[in-house]
């Protein structure tokens, strides 16, 4: 695989290398030790993100957005990963599932998110469904006209700023031949409505600043009107999204790889012990040469992913083999850099702590490493056991 990128992609990463130098990097310490970003600096950094065109990157032209295609959202997404999270991600990416939006939701939720007056959160997780996201126990039943929601999700990111959600809730059964199973139907739901309550979520290690929070549905009435997508067929929609959110998770960790590598050779070039600088130990060098060799390979198989992507061809395993390659990829390399700076690596005065702090989680959400390596194990065996029947 050999990719040369665009005059305009290389403008694009060049535009938003500045840009995280300029708008984002001078805030990580105050976001650090505040645990928050502040209302206005997050409309500051939204309005000069606006300016310079880097908001809503990931919609379609048509529609107001940046219209780039997955393998330039990737350059983005990794160079925005370079900063901490609670900043990169004020830099609004409106959830690519806002596209199936019709008639007047488009008014009310697609546009406003592209415009960056409105910013929406996803709710599928729960206390007792995770990976296994069949077993939601947040159900929305149908009476009259309108749907009433009951149940609980947790860990939902950036919920405590966000004007909307889009929430999966379970409407009903089938059966198949593995037996009976959940529909699931995704609705547009607005905070600040009767039955729906937002409430702080745990403390976590990772990603200060950037929070979790609790949803909480007590006899939560929806109108019909509200159903995104079509009734029952809500995984359609989160299928969509998934492989989308997985390649970002990807892409953002490539960034963060970048960020302490490069720390890691500046450090290993200057610092000196025993009367000459600690890159010419071959134990330091060995690190070296490990972390750029799982970079590129897993720079090569996000890009490929995207790739794929922009011919309409992103299968499961293309995502999952990336989401894994690049976050597990980012763990190590942030060990290692880590480990080459010593004690002052533990130090706030460096961006590696956080670094390796927030690189824990990449592993967990948007599913684990577990679940990846099992859909990259089922896509390699289905084709020969159906061979083989």
């Amino acid at each position: 695989m050999h990719l040369k990128f665009t005059e305009e992609q290389n403008l694009l990463i060049h535009t938003a290398k500045r840009f995280v130098e300029e708008e984002l990097y001078p805030y990580e310490a105050e976001v650090e030790r505040e645990n928050e970003v502040r209302p206005e600096l997050r409309q500051q950094i939204i309005d000069r993100s606006i300016e310079v065109g880097l908001y809503a990157a990931n919609m379609p032209e048509e529609l107001g957005g940046g219209g780039l295609d997955s393998l330039s959202m990737c350059m983005l997404d990794r160079e925005l990963g370079r900063a901490s999270m609670a900043l990169q991600y004020t830099v609004g990416r409106p959830s690519n599932v806002l596209q199936a939006c019709v008639g007047e939701q488009r008014e009310k939720y697609l546009f406003p998110s592209i415009r960056g007056e409105k910013t929406d959160c996803l709710a599928m997780t729960e206390p007792g469904a995770g990976s296994d996201v069949r077993s939601m126990s947040c159900k929305a039943e149908l009476d009259g006209g309108d749907f009433v929601i009951n149940g609980t999700k947790h860990f939902i990111s950036h919920a405590d700023v966000a004007d909307f959600v889009i929430l999966f809730a379970a409407t009903g059964f089938e059966q198949t031949p593995r037996g009976e199973r959940k529909k699931i139907t995704c609705f547009l739901v607005d905070k600040g409505i009767a039955g729906f309550t937002v409430r702080k979520g745990y403390d976590n290690v990772s990603h200060r600043g950037y929070h979790n929070s609790i949803l909480d549905f007590d006899n939560c009435r929806v109108p019909a009107s509200q159903v995104l997508g079509e009734v029952d067929n809500g995984f359609e929609v989160a299928n969509d999204w998934l492989g989308n959110t997985r390649l970002q998770v990807a892409a953002i960790c490539l960034g963060r790889c970048d960020r302490a590598y490069e720390l890691a050779c500046e450090y290993a070039a200057v610092r000196k012990q025993f009367n000459q600088t600690i890159g010419k130990f071959q134990g330091v060098g060995f690190k070296l040469a490990d972390m750029v060799l799982k970079l590129r390979a897993a720079e090569l198989i996000t890009y490929q992913a995207a790739c794929n992507a922009n011919e309409n061809q992103l299968s499961d395993m293309d995502a999952a083999m990336a989401k894994l390659a690049s976050t597990e990829a980012l763990a190590f390399i942030a060990d290692e850099a880590l480990q080459i700076h010593g004690g002052m690596g533990l130090m706030s005065d460096l961006p590696l702590e956080r670094i390796w702090r927030d690189a824990r989680v990449e592993r967990i959400w948007e599913g684990t490493s577990e679940i990846q390596r099992m859909i990259i194990s089922r896509s390699i065996l289905r084709p020969l056991e159906a061979k083989n029947k």
